[in-house]
């Protein structure tokens, strides 16, 4: 583990947030945190310090390399030219064939653990100074948050693993073993619980930090990943009550005027319009377009992505297919960018489509791309889009399954339906039946289309015990579309359904064991 490394950063950090006060107050060179904590401000400067480690966990590329492209959702365009060693490794990801060694993956462990360890230097300091008990729950209220969302993320991804509850002192703090993946689901529950009760309810509109309604949507999500329905069910309806709403049209939920509005329960921050841009660029759109010379006809600015940042996390036939017709999340989710691809599988686009009923113009080709993500910017692979955690559609979503595995299909279908008919319009296509299993079925595929590219769709063929079945079938369909993939890929395992704890992470702490297959 690198957690020694990632305390002393963390106090660097914070120290240079207030460089006078420690030039003037204390010796440059014997900071300690112990002299740092001072004023509720410095507390202030360290919970945003931890929110802004969030944004490596959900906006780095291995967030939807490993949440959507390892799914049946997004794919990538092949570029037989390009064999990078970041590239290949993105590739081997989607196609189920990564090793211990990829460098794609590792970063979400290390975001993950930034976050704790920004975290826990709150939890272990925040009784250094007086603080009102209004002020001191917001603060530990937002810090625990974080703190459960980061192992939510780990246990999902890699099964158990290191339990920090404070920041290590110490070697032998250090290097500890792998918890179990309940003692981590443990403490989630108690981190999200002690969260909901310190936090206020969410205040319209939001400043887009945690809130009561934020730490039960967590505690609701991970309740129903252990199958704890009834529990699930009791944490999701307080939401229902705290003013939340969906927007009449499904894409008004991602436009840039509606950040942190009626609709979002929790997103990562992003503001390219501050003096020093706190710019999306690892989530933005630019990573979700073809490979082109120039991407003005797509999203106005003209920015080469051949060598950069394009070709992946490209919609598959498969999703665009799950749309049901008249489903208006279809058109606002995925465009066709219309064009010609180059004899080095470079495109040039010349128009923008809609992706419903599209038929390509004799000559050209349609690549899909996740339009919910694109919105006006100035500078190119340089958004303004937050990134959306969790939204009250999926509150409600996630409220109607806890409610139909129960086997109160009845009164699951009113929180389901809501979501489908905000999607079409109108009560003509609501969901009628009652049985359990059909039901589960439809609440999957409502999920998937809902929530597409946010990075949920793998989880949820994880938790629900479909990941092998689905993943092997479309891997059957993709390997019959596309030669380029090897025979080995989409031979979907248990072993499978984890990823390779980081290599350099078990090299470091040989207490760490390896997961099965890797």
């Amino acid at each position: 583990m690198k957690k020694i490394i990632y305390y002393i950063l963390a106090v660097l950090s914070l120290a240079a947030t207030s460089c006078k006060k420690f030039l003037t107050e204390n010796d440059p060179n014997n900071v300690t945190l112990g002299s740092y904590f001072k004023t509720e401000n410095d507390f202030t400067l360290a919970v945003n310090g931890a929110y802004n480690q969030l944004r490596g966990l959900y906006n780095n590329k291995s967030a939807w390399t490993m949440g959507e492209m390892r799914s049946d959702n997004t794919h990538y365009d092949y570029k037989s030219s390009d064999q990078a060693v970041a590239t290949v490794n993105r590739y081997a990801v989607a196609d189920f064939l990564d090793d211990k060694y990829n460098n794609q993956t590792p970063p979400k462990w290390n975001s993950a653990y930034n976050a704790i360890s920004a975290v826990n230097i709150i939890v272990d300091h925040i009784n250094d100074i007086k603080l009102s008990d209004a002020s001191r729950n917001a603060i530990l209220g937002q810090s625990k948050f974080i703190r459960a969302l980061a192992y939510f993320d780990l246990v999902r991804f890699y099964g158990g693993v290191p339990i920090y509850e404070h920041a290590p002192l110490g070697r032998e703090q250090t290097y500890i073993p792998r918890a179990t993946a309940q003692q981590v689901y443990d403490l989630i529950i108690a981190d999200a619980t002690d969260a909901a009760a310190k936090l206020a309810a969410p205040a319209f509109p939001q400043t887009g930090r945690a809130t009561k309604g934020a730490a039960l949507t967590l505690l609701g999500d991970v309740y129903l990943t252990l199958k704890k329905y009834d529990l699930a069910e009791a944490a999701l309806k307080q939401v229902t009550t705290m003013g939340y709403s969906l927007y009449q049209n499904y894409g008004d939920a991602f436009q840039l005027s509606n950040k942190n509005g009626l609709e979002s329960v929790f997103e990562i921050q992003f503001n390219s319009g501050l003096a020093t841009p706190q710019a999306n660029t690892d989530a933005s759109i630019y990573n979700f377009l073809p490979r082109m010379v120039n991407t003005t006809v797509v999203t106005g600015v003209n920015f080469n992505s051949v060598t950069t940042v394009g070709g992946y996390n490209t919609p598959t036939q498969d999703l665009i297919d799950a749309y049901e017709a008249g489903d208006q999340r279809l058109d606002a989710s995925i465009a066709i960018a219309e064009g010609t691809f180059n004899g080095t599988d470079d495109f040039t686009a010349t128009t923008v489509k809609s992706s419903v009923n599209y038929t390509p113009a004799p000559g050209k080709v349609g690549r899909p791309f996740p339009k919910k993500f694109l919105h006006t910017h100035t500078i190119g692979n340089q958004t303004n889009d937050n990134w959306p955690v969790y939204r009250y559609s999926e509150v409600l979503l996630l409220l109607a399954e806890s409610l139909n595995q129960q086997g109160k299909a009845g009164e699951a279908l009113p929180y389901l339906n809501a979501v489908r008919e905000r999607a079409f319009g109108d009560a003509l296509h609501d969901i009628t039946t009652t049985d359990k299993t059909n039901l589960q079925a439809l609440l999957l595929k409502e999920r998937r289309v809902e929530l597409a590219f946010e990075n949920k769709r793998w989880l949820d063929l994880v938790r629900t015990g479909n990941a092998i079945t689905v993943m092997n079938a479309f891997g059957v369909k993709q390997k019959a579309q596309y030669s380029y993939l090897r025979p080995g890929s989409y031979n979907v395992t248990q072993d499978r359904l984890l990823f390779p704890i980081p290599n350099a992470e078990v090299l470091l702490n040989d207490k760490l064991t390896q997961n099965p297959g890797y």
